[in-house]
Order: structure tokens, then C-alpha cells, then sequence
């Protein structure tokens, strides 16, 4: 297993490379003296610059009033928001409070910016068919996580989903590139995703070593043509996934189609709200019951079930299949599920950051469901006298609740999409109400947003860092808030201080359209690189002498170097026909100077960032003579940046 790192210190120093700005300012005119002009102006460092830190816990420590959205030019945010991107494939980050797009992360999607999807190594991460063309183009992420340690985020890797093509993929975040991404086997419409936060049996591996993913659509097991006009056959797993090795654990069938996912501080349990728990194939039968369910996985059971052989596979899938339907899971001391009855099509289940409770949005119900963790482990036990009973609070607060974040003090802030508010609410009245005192006061506060909110999520919320400052209301129309830009509006994801007793709207954000889930991650938790280490790239072109082109019958490779402002291969000479790879390793070590590589009519583009290595396979089908440019802004001879590609009849 990769080891863990240590928990970031805010007083850690990140050590600095010197920056694009310092080296154009030094460098520019430089360039222009002969020698100068090929490789040699990689080297610029002002050794007078001090490092910069990104700050700690204190950087985000302002006064309730003092909470607003501006952030003064050349300063930092205190948080990183990072957010699905829905149906355009990627993540995004953002910074919190100023709402500034810092970066677009391509994941199931193609980004001719990068070169996401172009490359080899992102087609390798990506999956091809037999003729080396992408399996899939499309994606649909809607929900991202971080890893943990202790409780909190431990900046290590982000996990995300793809609806469409049943896909999780991880990222680093010390890169904030995509490094794995895997196909869940049987499974589709995967939407809910969580790490889980510990180990079930050994408290001493308190780290994400898992990651469960819910299925929303039932098919049949296996989908390959047979029971297709049979839906009673059809099913649903719940998979565990390994966070170190990407591969698919186990997976456990369940009755009912899977929402979302929450995980247990302690890492005994995790959960998915359910609609469809009649297993039905259409919507008036989807509607028949008058309860869905949370159903939750007693994670070392099941894993001991699959360390017994207890356990069936589906199709060509070697991943082991654990029965975790009510037929076979009867006697609560050897199940390994438990269904917990909840408000009708609930949308959305969130831990409390005190580990004691989690929270199922009732969407067509009014309502909130507070379920203990501690009675579904007496249910587990056997001492619980049905899963009802796990139950301690159904507040109503509103119309159309669908996602619950909270600030740690214990209060909830649920999303009400029909009302187009965000409600705040106590969770300690709550479960008073519930037992009978007509007099507590669940409700705190209500605030309109604009309009109909879907997902709602607030700063370290996910964690037990929780520190009720800032609750972002991710809304599904804009309609009138900003300037019209035709049929397709841009969403709003608007910013609440929820630092004081009542909530204040401080800012509306635009997002394109449309990111669902998110998380916001204080700022000293997030330690990047600055360059890469060329070493870590076994094809790296590291030396002039490297700098060469090999034929191998008609496969050509050329092996390419990169610094402002030069390519050091002046002129690329292959026949028409040829099968032409491209590496390209860029020797600038200043940060922020990434070169581009675009070769017209060939379809190819991407970047290089410092010290990194990249490559492309292409055919060169057509003669002709091409340029081979820098697309990425790197010198004040940047035009000058440039190759001959000659192919030749």
C-alpha cells in the first residue's frame, strides 16, 4: 500500500522555483543574444525572491463580519472549492471566497488545451479500443471527494464519478492531474461516491483505503442481451473500490436503485439513500411504496464474507458479489445491509462532522431523516427491534430537501429545491422535537437563493474540522442574475456566511453549465508541486545527445526537446504513411512556463509543463510541410518557437 503522507503544517514552506514573471523580466532580452536564443534561459532565478506559503488555518480565521468575497489583487483565497463539471467530463477548482476559476481538470473528457486525451499516457489513463481510439468521449461527473486521515482531508487525491460510463476516477492533488481512472464492472448510472475515513478492524489505519460507489440504474446481471424484457431480474451493486490500486474489491447486490454515499468516522459503516426500493421499471411503480429506504453495508461483514468464499461473480467479471438483498439478510447478526425506512425518492445522504448521524433529504417529503449510527450497530447486533428505530428525527423544514452540509456547531443547512431556499437547522432540537418537546426550535433561519438549489455543501463540512464559515448554494437557474448570453445560461453557485446566527448571501458566482457536488478544502491542507521531477518520466528526453529520430520500418520516433524559445529539432523529416510518435520533454525548471506542441492537420495538441515529458502518436497520411508550434505563451519569442515537420510524397 503507498505510504500516507503526514499531516500538512501550516508552517511548512513549500520551496519555490522561480516564476514566469521573474524570468520574462529577465530573460526576455536575453533571448535575443545568439547563443541565448536555443536552450539556454532555462536557468533565471531571483535568489533575492522569498518563498511564499500558501498559509495556514489562520489565513481563513476572519471575524463573522469581517467574512465577505473580495479578495484584493495578488492575494490568495483561504479555501479551495472543488466541483464536479457534470456533463462536460471535469473537475474544477475554484477559489473561496473570491469564486476565481483557478483550473479545469479534464477527466472523462477530451481538452485539446492539455492535450487530455491526445496524449498517450492520458489515452493509457483514459482506456482505448483495439485501434488505440478512445473507449468513450463522454462523461458525467457530479460528485468529488478528497482522501482522509484522521478525520480531515489529508490533500493526497481527489475521487470523482462518471455517471454515464459507470467510471471513478482518482486524482492527485499534488499535480491536480487524473492518474487513474476505472470501469465498474455490471454497474450503471454510478452517481454516489465516498471514501471511506478508517479501517472497520484496525483503528490504526486511519486513512482512505477505500472508496464506495452506488449504482442508480438496475440492469440485468449480466447486461449482455438476456431478461431484457424481464425487470424483476434486474439489479443493483454497491462496489468498493481500492483507493491505493484503483481496483474493484467487492461489490454487494441491494434491492433498489442507489443515490448517494456517505461513510462512518470510524469506518464500520457506509450508506446510500435509495428511491425504487419497489424495483420497479417505470414511474407510477417507482411511486407504488410509501417509503424508500437508506440502506446501510456492515463493511466488515461483507469483506469477511469474501474472505469465506461466501460469494458469487457476474458475466466475465472476476470481482466477488456479496447478496445483500432483505430476502437474504433476514437475522440482523449475519447481515450484511441494513434498510432503514425514509421519506418517499430522498435525494442526498451527509455525515455529521461529530460521527454521530446521517442526514437523508426527503425531496418529495418535506422532511429531513436523522438516522443514529449507533442504533444501526445495535440493529447489526440484534438489539434493535426493527431498522425504524434507527431513526431519532424527521424534522420538516421545507419543500423539495435535497443536500445537507453543516458548520460543526451542530447545525444543518439543507438545499430546498422547491422553495428555492437554503434552511438552516439544529439537529440536537430536532431529535428533541422527535421525542415529544413541542418547543424546540429545529428551525434557526431561511434564506432565498436564486434559484432552486440542488446541491449545497459547506468549508471542511465533510470532516471533523468543520468550521461553519461559508455554505456554497450550487442552483440550478440563473434566469436573470446575470447578463443574458442566449438559450443556455450560466448557473449560480452563491456564497452564504454562515458564520453568525443568521445566514448572509455575500456573492453570486457564475459556473458553467452543470457542476453538481462539491467540496471546499482549507487552503493549508493543499501542498502542489511547482515543476515536476524529470525523473519521474522513464521517456524523458533528457540530454541534447538524446534529441534524435529513430525509424523502425515505418514507425518513426522522434525524441524532442523544449526551451524558451526553441525547439531542439529544427526539422522532422518522415515519409507519407509513417506512424510518427512525438516525445517531448520540456528542460525549463521555472514555474508557470508550460510549452505547447500543436502540428496543423494532424489533430495534434498539447502541453508540456516544466520538467515534464509528454507524447503523441500520429499518421502522417499526407505530404506536405507542417509547423510545429508553441501554443502556450513562453517568451517573448514565442512566435519564433517554432519546427519544420516535412513529409514527404
Amino acid at each position: 500500500m503507498d505510504a500516507v503522507p503526514k499531516k500538512p503544517n501550516a508552517d511548512d514552506a513549500v520551496p519555490q522555483q522561480p516564476n514566469r514573471r521573474n524570468f520574462l523580466g529577465k530573460s526576455a532580452l536575453l533571448g535575443l543574444t545568439g547563443a541565448g536564443l536555443t536552450l539556454g534561459l532555462a536557468g533565471c532565478k531571483d535568489e533575492d525572491a522569498p518563498a511564499k506559503a500558501a498559509g495556514g488555518p489562520a489565513a481563513a480565521a476572519a471575524s463573522p463580519q469581517a467574512l465577505g468575497h473580495e479578495v484584493a489583487p495578488g492575494q490568495l483565497d483561504d479555501y479551495y472549492h472543488f466541483s464536479s463539471g457534470g456533463h462536460s467530463g471535469e473537475a474544477r477548482i475554484l477559489g473561496v471566497p473570491s469564486g476565481r476559476t483557478l483550473r479545469r481538470i479534464p477527466v472523462f473528457n477530451i481538452d485539446p488545451m492539455v492535450g487530455w486525451g491526445i496524449t498517450n499516457e492520458s489515452k493509457a489513463i483514459m482506456g482505448t479500443k483495439a485501434d488505440g481510439s478512445l473507449k468513450y468521449t463522454t462523461g458525467d461527473t457530479h460528485h468529488v471527494h478528497g482522501s482522509y486521515k484522521d478525520g480531515s482531508y489529508d490533500g493526497r487525491w481527489l475521487f470523482i464519478n462518471d455517471k454515464i460510463h459507470s467510471r471513478i476516477a482518482r486524482i492527485r492533488m499534488d499535480t491536480m492531474e487524473c492518474d487513474k481512472i476505472t470501469e465498474l464492472p455490471n454497474v450503471m448510472g454510478f452517481h454516489g461516491i465516498f471514501p471511506d475515513k478508517c479501517d472497520p478492524l484496525d483503528a490504526k489505519i486511519n486513512y482512505t483505503t477505500r472508496v464506495f460507489c452506488g449504482s442508480e440504474f438496475h440492469i440485468p446481471l449480466p447486461n449482455d442481451g438476456r431478461d431484457l424484457d424481464d425487470p424483476s431480474k434486474w439489479g443493483c451493486l454497491f462496489s468498493c473500490v481500492d483507493a491505493a490500486t484503483m481496483e474493484v474489491r467487492w461489490q454487494v447486490r441491494v434491492d433498489g436503485n442507489m443515490d448517494l454515499v456517505a461513510t462512518s468516522y470510524d469506518g464500520k459503516l457506509a450508506a446510500s439513500n435509495q428511491y425504487n426500493v419497489e424495483g420497479a421499471a417505470d414511474l407510477a411503480g417507482m411511486m407504488a411504496a410509501e417509503r424508500d429506504a437508506c440502506v446501510f453495508f456492515d463493511v466488515a461483514r461483507v469483506e469477511q464474507m469474501v474472505k469465506d468464499g461466501k460469494f458469487s461473480t457476474i458475466g466475465t467479471s472476476k470481482v466477488p458479489v456479496v447478496d445483500g438483498r432483505k430476502a437474504a439478510n433476514a437475522d440482523p447478526k449475519t447481515a450484511v445491509t441494513c434498510y432503514v425506512p425514509v421519506g418517499k425518492n430522498p435525494h442526498g445522504v451527509n455525515a455529521s462532522p461529530d460521527g454521530k448521524y446521517f442526514v437523508c433529504a426527503g425531496k418529495l417529503s418535506p422532511t429531513a431523516t436523522v438516522i443514529e449510527l449507533a442504533l444501526v450497530q445495535k440493529w447489526f447486533a440484534g438489539e434493535l427491534k426493527d431498522e425504524r428505530a434507527a431513526v431519532v428525527a424527521e424534522p420538516e423544514i421545507g419543500l423539495g430537501p435535497l443536500h445537507t452540509g453543516f458548520d460543526g456547531k451542530g447545525n444543518a443547512y439543507t438545499s430546498l429545491f422547491l422553495d428555492s431556499q437554503v434552511v438552516k437547522w439544529n439537529v440536537a432540537a430536532a431529535i428533541a422535537h422527535f421525542k415529544g418537546d413541542k418547543k424546540a426550535k429545529v428551525v434557526v433561519d431561511r434564506m432565498d437563493v436564486h434559484y432552486q438549489p440542488g446541491h449545497g455543501y459547506s468549508s471542511m463540512g465533510e470532516t471533523k474540522e468543520a468550521d461553519g464559515k461559508y455554505f456554497n448554494s450550487g442552483n440550478k437557474f440563473s434566469k436573470d442574475r446575470f447578463l443574458p448570453v442566449g438559450p443556455l445560461h450560466a448557473e449560480t453557485e452563491q456564497l452564504i456566511n454562515i458564520s453568525g446566527e443568521k445566514m448572509v448571501m455575500i456573492a453570486d458566482h457564475t459556473a458553467y453549465p452543470e457542476p453538481h457536488d462539491g467540496i471546499i478544502v482549507r487552503r493549508d491542507v493543499v501542498k502542489t508541486r511547482q515543476i515536476y521531477n524529470m525523473d519521474d518520466f522513464p521517456n524523458a528526453v533528457k540530454t541534447p545527445a538524446d534529441s534524435r529520430i529513430e525509424r523502425k520500418g515505418n514507425k518513426v520516433f522522434v525524441y524532442m526537446m523544449s526551451q524558451a524559445p526553441s525547439f531542439s529539432m529544427p526539422v522532422i523529416k518522415v515519409k507519407k504513411g509513417d506512424e510518427v510518435t512525438i516525445t517531448l520533454t520540456n528542460h525549463d525548471k521555472v514555474e508557470d512556463l508550460t510549452h505547447g506542441c500543436a502540428i496543423p492537420t494532424f489533430n495534434v495538441n498539447f502541453i508540456v509543463n516544466p520538467q515534464e515529458t509528454k507524447s503523441v502518436t500520429f499518421k502522417a497520411d499526407h505530404a506536405g510541410a507542417f509547423w510545429v508550434y508553441c501554443t502556450h505563451f513562453c517568451h517573448a519569442l514565442h512566435l519564433e518557437m517554432r519546427s519544420r515537420l516535412l513529409v514527404e510524397g
